[in-house]
């Protein structure tokens, strides 16, 4: 082994200096630089909360004229549904009638059938005048929820289908109001009715208290004053196509479309006021079939007791706090 030289042994007694110097890291690869407590710098955007559902038609594709177009396509289907409710009534006799009164399978029937092709009108509107898919003009979910409509449906049974009933008793017990009795055809027309209402009132929400107004609320673009103005709107085309002549059936009619109009807004979809219409209606029915048309007030004519018609405001109301509460669960 040879023996180390002076300038080697010089070397080992030099003190460790360390590697030679590297390329500092990437940026990447760089811890980030510890911010001051109480500085914490510019906050990142939070992220915007879903659209509410009147709002809808405000998506990337928005333009005034759309609903315009949508509501064009309805009125050409309800055209041809029209068309052929008058070929029927040449026929058989039976035509469409808004009038409740008189009773009758055949007039539930055929006016049912008809007014129920706003269902399908609504659902082939979307895609034509918007090009997306009419889960939109349903609920947020871009669905028709089911299981929170079958909890709706059992909150309006107990508040405002209850009402009405309390409001026609009223009518008979308290102010002496005729009760002709059942009408003519019971079965055959509870038979109908029980089939065809509850279609006829969905196809009726979809369209007041969907499309047209989420149409309403679009052109407004704001998200309270568009549900105000929509409810307001809707509520009173909707009661007047079904006549001005009775005030109190009219002013009962307005109130159900303004609860149905704010179940909607504060559930995010058209389920609570599908399960409002086709309770309330479902109850008028079967009260005037049995019953008698006279003996419902704000279904027949005028008479003692009219007053009472305005009892199911309150289960109205009560309806619009509960359905509020399990839409928010949803």
């Amino acid at each position: 082994m040879t023996a180390a030289g002076p300038e080697e042994r010089e070397r080992d007694l030099e003190p460790y200096a360390g590697p030679p110097p590297t390329r500092a890291p990437s940026a990447e690869l760089r811890a980030p630089a510890a911010t001051p407590e109480g500085d914490a710098g510019p906050e990142a955007p939070e992220p915007a909360g879903p659209t509410p559902f009147l709002l809808a038609m405000r998506g990337a594709s928005w333009a005034w004229w759309r609903p315009l177009a949508g509501v064009a396509v309805i009125a050409f289907l309800l055209g041809i549904a029209l068309v052929l409710t008058r070929i029927t009534h040449v026929l058989t006799g039976t035509g469409a009638d808004l009038d409740p009164v008189p009773l009758s399978w055949r007039g539930l029937l055929v006016t049912d059938l008809f007014l129920a092709v706003a269902l399908p009108a609504v659902l082939l509107a979307w895609p034509i005048a918007h090009g997306v898919g009419p889960g939109r003009g349903l609920s947020v979910a871009g669905r028709l929820r089911v299981p929170l409509l079958r909890r709706l449906l059992l909150v309006a049974l107990a508040t405002a289908g209850a009402n009405v009933a309390l409001g026609v008793a009223g009518a008979v017990l308290l102010a002496d109001r005729e009760v002709p009795g059942h009408v003519a055809e019971l079965p055959w027309v509870l038979l109908v009715g029980l089939l065809t209402v509850p279609l006829r009132a969905a196809a009726e929400e979809v369209l007041f208290r969907g499309y047209l107004a989420q149409a309403v609320a679009a052109w407004i673009g704001r998200p309270r004053a568009g549900a105000v103005v929509a409810a307001v709107v809707t509520s009173l085309l909707w009661a007047a196509a079904y006549g001005t002549d009775d005030l109190t059936g009219f002013l009962g009619r307005v109130a159900l479309g303004l609860a149905a109009s704010a179940a909607v807004a504060l559930t995010g979809g058209v389920e609570a006021a599908i399960a409002l219409h086709v309770v309330v209606a479902v109850v008028v029915l079967l009260l005037g079939a049995v019953l008698g048309e006279d003996a419902v007030p704000g279904l027949g004519s005028d008479g003692p007791g009219q007053a009472f018609a305005l009892v199911g405001v309150v289960g109205l109301a009560a309806f619009v706090a509960l359905a509020a509460r399990r839409g928010a669960r949803t």
